[in-house]
This record gives structure tokens, C-alpha cells and sequence, in this order.
């Protein structure tokens, strides 16, 4: 069984190198409600990445606090804090001399789990992030980039953590591989509901993946902290109005699904004619494939690929 998520509240922050002008981090607060994912977003030089390590202690803290469920970190033990963090990074760091089984089972090996144990957890999480339970005795230099970044993740999961830190996890990873394991990761986390710091620099990744974002200023200042939604369709000044970009609006798109719509009733047998989209498929992507197309409506199917109506492309635009 998953571990409870924990919430997670960043309180006044702050991260100031020796010899340096400004902070890394800036009184940063905002609260990460137990069971979401807060993605960091912002330009070189807003703290991101410093935030992020903030948590674990990776960094140390120059003044303000982090409390996990309401437990300062600088009251917890560092090792034991580490131990509890599920941690992924850009570069995945498996260590290639140990197999693929033996990496994931790092964390709980140093928690005493028998060998047992381990193995059987390995299984489990091979199948969870989608890789056959033969990689357990591969090596991670007989595996791809994304296959390698899935068992990063796996890694993350075996002690069953309730809080995760994702720093870039899939940035050095193509586009097409990269939709694959967000849609993974976003599966996982509709199962596992676990809470999760997820740092990037792709404001789509954000809007994709995240249930709020944080946009950093430089200078590590929070800028807006909402739903992807309200960024997008209410950002609180000109700095996150253009950093989410001017295609704001399409990006909103993103987030809504066509079976949400008002559905004109579907046609019969003229609409054998029209491009057919699942009730799930986002409105951004139903008016790409009609701009594509050149049409001006397309069927809305259910599940069993029956038709549920037609939506136009007025209806997308409104």
C-alpha cells in the first residue's frame, strides 16, 4: 500500500551564497497540499533548482523553514530525511556496475529490507513504470535514455515515499519519448497520489503535469503561485503574462477536453466524413487536427468509439 502524502510547506525560505549580491531563494512560501504535484518554473537564476535541493537539505537553508507535515526538516535526522525523499534527477545517476534490480533496490537495501523483499519490490515497480520484468538483470548501459529514466523513477518510488523531488527528470530526453513518460508519470500519479516537487524549464511540461505552479522571478521571488489554469487565463502581472508566452490562450486550450463541450448531436452518415477524436483528447490538439485538416467540425467518440456529438470549430474558440 502507498505511504500517506505528505504536505509540504516552504515558509519565508531563503538561500544566500557567501560573496554573492541578492539570494538564490527570496522568502519563498507557498504550501504543496498533500497528494499534488507543484511544478517550479522560471527563468536561468530564479532558484529552481536551489528550492528544490532546499528540501532534501542538499543545500542549506540561510533563514525561514521547510516543514514537512508539520515537522520542521531542521528538526529531522539528514540521513533519515534523504532516505525518506524519493529524489529524480536529469542525469537518472544509476550506478552502471550494479544491476537494474540492485539500483532500485539502493534505498531500501540501506534500510534493512532483506534481499527478498527487494526483489520482489523490483518486479513490482519494473511493471508500474512499464518495463518487463526481465530488465531486473540488465545493466544500465544495455538500456535507452527513456528506459533508463523510467527505472530513475522506479528507484525513487522503492521505498515508498510520500514526498518526491523531480529536478528535470525528462529534459534530456526527445520529444516523442518525453510525451511517453510524462503520460507515464502522470498515470503513476493518479494511482500512488504522491506529493511531488517537479522542477523544469518548459512551461507546457508545467501546464501538462502540474496540479499548481510556482513561477520563480530571477532572484528566486515567487512570482504567482495557481492552478495552471488560472496562470494561464489570470497571470498577476506582465513578468508571468510573458514568460507562460503569448499563445497563452492556446495553451489554455490544453487543459480543457473536448467531451466537456456542448456536443451538437451527431450526424447521420455524414459524419463518416469527419475526423474522429476520443471524448479525452484536449482542445488544443482537436483544433490542431482541424487547422491541419482544413475542416471546420470533427465526431466526438466515447470509449467504445461510439459517437457522442459534434464540435466545431467555433465551439473549440469559444
Amino acid at each position: 500500500m502507498p505511504s500517506a502524502a505528505a504536505e509540504l510547506v516552504f515558509d519565508e525560505a531563503t538561500k544566500v551564497y557567501p560573496g554573492r549580491d541578492g539570494a538564490a531563494v527570496d522568502h519563498l512560501s507557498l504550501t504543496v497540499p498533500a497528494g499534488e504535484i507543484c511544478v517550479l518554473v522560471g527563468p536561468s537564476g530564479g532558484g529552481k533548482t536551489t528550492a528544490l535541493k532546499l528540501v532534501n537539505r542538499l543545500i542549506p537553508l540561510s533563514s525561514g523553514d521547510i516543514r514537512i507535515d508539520g515537522t520542521s526538516i531542521l528538526q529531522l535526522d539528514l540521513i533519515e530525511l534523504r532516505r525518506s525523499i524519493g529524489y529524480v534527477i536529469q542525469q537518472v545517476g544509476l550506478f552502471p556496475h550494479i544491476t537494474i534490480e540492485g539500483n532500485i533496490g539502493t534505498v531500501p537495501r540501506l534500510l534493512g529490507r532483506p534481499r527478498s523483499w527487494i526483489k520482489t519490490r523490483s518486479a513490482e515497480l519494473l511493471e508500474l513504470v512499464g518495463l518487463d520484468p526481465s530488465y531486473a538483470k540488465r545493466f544500465p548501459a544495455q538500456l535507452s535514455g527513456g528506459e533508463r529514466q523510467r527505472v530513475g523513477l522506479a528507484r525513487a518510488l522503492a521505498a515508498n515515499p510520500s514526498l518526491m523531488l523531480m529536478d528535470e527528470p525528462f529534459g534530456a530526453i526527445d520529444p516523442i519519448v518525453r510525451a511517453r513518460l510524462q503520460d507515464e508519470f502522470l498515470r503513476l500519479q493518479q494511482e500512488l497520489r504522491k506529493t511531488v516537487v517537479f522542477v523544469t524549464h518548459d512551461v507546457d511540461e508545467a501546464i501538462k503535469v502540474g496540479d499548481r505552479i510556482a513561477i520563480l522571478r530571477e532572484g528566486g521571488r515567487l512570482a504567482q503561485y495557481d492552478t495552471p489554469q488560472r496562470i494561464l487565463e489570470q497571470p498577476v502581472d506582465d513578468f508571468v503574462a510573458d514568460f507562460v508566452g503569448r499563445d497563452r490562450a492556446l495553451k489554455a486550450l490544453s487543459l480543457r477536453k473536448v467531451g466537456d463541450l456542448k456536443l451538437a448531436p451527431p450526424p447521420t452518415g455524414a459524419g463518416d466524413a469527419l475526423p474522429r477524436l476520443s471524448a479525452e483528447t484536449n482542445m488544443r490538439e482537436a483544433l490542431a487536427v482541424l487547422i491541419a485538416e482544413g475542416l471546420d467540425a470533427l465526431l466526438v467518440v466515447g470509449e467504445d468509439g461510439s459517437p457522442l456529438g459534434v464540435a466545431t470549430r467555433e465551439d473549440l474558440l469559444g
